[in-house]
């Protein structure tokens, strides 16, 4: 009797072609759709309703079952609150990370192994290997698509029955499978930005939540050259967007260096960057995958999704927490973004970064 899995389908290209690769696996698969979001955007569309129709397009097409399930409270809960109370903290949260751990790993999972999956499957872009009991959490064939960062809070347990059917196939492979089966979202674009905002105006949509609390925006030496419009809507390093065009001594444009929350200034600078560059982080709620390689160790890192691995020190500390220390000076390193650590193929997990050390 063929084992069943039950894949998260989004109405997207690569958990159609994932769901297509199970089934000529030879597995039982069955298609299951996550509502996390209730809103509808400023035209008044509901994205999960396209991407729901989308599912069952493809699911009509692959010959296989298809459920929708709303989860929109426990991401409410779990996530949304979260990423709230990040941005009211003056930091730049990571809520796909958190949707990933607490939702589609988490729920969705439980609700899965109650219609008999023996396995769970998502599009994304990574590996897994399981081995000796432990569950290795593995970079993508196609790095330029890799996710394995958005996945380095997962633990053992929801590492464990996961298949990830795309590890081995580039992009334009799956979307080259996904024409060959005539597959209705082929050519559907790749969504971008965090998944409850979609394509809104960001700053409209916070605003919605948080209120505007506007300041000064201040050089260096503490002189006022502008005003900003609420801290929340600025990231370290950040060019675009601050309304202060170049200087008369200077063409350079201005970046922010800091959020000073306590006087609700923004502080920018132009020119010399070296106010941005630092040399270490803390980091919090750290996760390991399979588990904790060492006291201290070297391996590699990123700070963001889209940078490349940069070489590290990694000192685990008396409470958890994490000191790392950088081999070559960073640029913009952001407290509320995750840190991920690899070694050659694997990703070792990640946490959340608190401190930076100039």
């Amino acid at each position: 009797m063929s084992k069943t899995v039950v894949i998260g389908m989004s109405g997207g290209v690569d958990s159609a072609v994932s769901a297509m690769l199970l089934k000529e696996q030879g597995y039982n698969v069955i298609a299951l759709f996550m509502h996390n979001w209730e809103e509808q955007d400023e035209n008044g569309c509901c994205t999960a309703e396209q991407d729901f129709d989308d599912v069952k397009k493809v699911c009509d097409v692959i010959g296989i079952p298809y459920y929708s399930i709303n989860f929109a409270k426990q991401y409410q809960e779990r996530v949304f609150s979260y990423f709230l109370d990040e941005y009211k903290r003056g930091r730049t949260p990571n809520p796909d990370v958190l949707c990933n751990r607490e939702i589609k790993f988490g729920p969705f999972l439980q609700y899965a192994l109650t219609l008999g999956a023996d396995y769970v499957a998502t599009g994304h872009y990574c590996g897994i290997r399981h081995q000796d009991g432990k569950h290795y959490l593995l970079k993508a064939k196609d790095q330029t698509k890799d996710q394995t960062y958005f996945l380095n809070q997962l633990s053992q347990s929801q590492l464990e029955k996961v298949i990830f059917p795309l590890a081995n196939l580039e992009k334009v492979e799956v979307r080259q499978l996904a024409e060959k089966w005539g597959l209705v979202n082929a050519k559907k674009k790749d969504s971008t930005g965090i998944c409850f905002i979609g394509e809104r105006n960001f700053r409209q949509f916070l605003q919605s939540y948080i209120p505007n609390q506007p300041g000064d925006v201040v050089d260096l030496d503490g002189n006022k050259v502008g005003e900003h419009v609420g801290l929340m809507y600025y990231t370290l390093g950040q060019r675009r967007g601050l309304g202060l065009g170049g200087t008369k001594e200077s063409q350079d444009r201005w970046f922010v260096v800091e959020k000073d929350m306590a006087t609700n200034r923004l502080v920018v600078s132009h020119g010399d960057e070296s106010v941005l560059m630092s040399k270490a982080l803390l980091a919090s709620s750290v996760n390991w995958i399979p588990q904790q390689p060492a006291a201290g160790f070297k391996c590699y890192a990123k700070f963001r999704y889209r940078q490349s691995e940069q070489p590290v020190s990694v000192t685990v500390l008396d409470d958890g927490k994490v000191r790392v220390d950088f081999d070559v000076k960073q640029r913009a390193v952001t407290p509320g973004q995750f840190v991920v650590f690899y070694d050659d193929e694997k990703c070792l997990g990640g946490g959340v970064i608190d401190e930076v050390y100039k």
